[in-house]
């Protein structure tokens, strides 16, 4: 199991909006002054995909942060549960990549540490090697330049590192990865 990196499994603050059902899912029978609005988002800490309860009236808009903690709530009544990647309708399929693109960048200390502070999981296996296309080249470069010093940003990363010039890329496409295929052995960046 490999080390939890700057993440803890506990309840999601803010949320970002995926999609926005304001008569709640087409396939709901009950009549539309009984339906509920939902709204489908992703956790800005912990990437959990949630179905919330919009409170009614409410002017949501795709992108939006929401606010979905212990404390009084402007925009959701109520969390209702997570959900899996097949749960999500196609346009929140859509949005899932630039959204969490938008979280990752927003976040650069947090993934800049993430590089700085990943370790081995096994004799063979680092945990870097689990970024979709983190090869043995990139892994040698990476662990070689952050040896001389921490990385600062995203933008340091590339400069000194020759085969990582998309190190927020890798990031995304591994979170993607740990979202759709809820089996995968490790989650690093994701909560099962």
């Amino acid at each position: 199991m490999p080390p939890k990196i700057e993440r803890a499994d506990k309840k999601e603050v803010e949320a970002i909006v995926l999609d926005f059902l304001q008569w709640g899912y087409a396939d709901d029978k009950r009549p539309l002054s009984q339906r509920e609005p939902v709204i489908l988002a992703v956790g800005t800490d912990q990437f959990k995909l949630l179905e919330l309860i919009s409170k009614r009236n409410c002017a949501i808009n795709l992108h939006d942060t929401v606010y979905i903690g212990d404390n009084e709530r402007k925009v959701v009544e109520r969390v209702k549960r997570r959900i899996s990647y097949d749960g999500l309708t196609n346009t929140a399929k859509g949005e899932l990549e630039p959204v969490v693109a938008m979280i990752i960048v927003e976040n650069e200390q947090r993934f800049t540490k993430f590089y700085n502070e990943a370790v081995p999981i096994s004799l063979k296996l680092h945990l870097l090697n689990l970024l979709p296309g983190f090869g043995k080249k990139t892994l040698t470069d990476t662990l070689a330049e952050r040896q001389k010093r921490p990385f600062e940003s995203f933008d340091d990363i590339r400069s000194r590192v020759r085969t990582l010039q998309k190190p927020e890329k890798f990031i995304l496409e591994r979170i993607l990865l740990e979202l759709e295929n809820p089996e995968e052995k490790y989650h690093i960046f994701t909560s099962r």
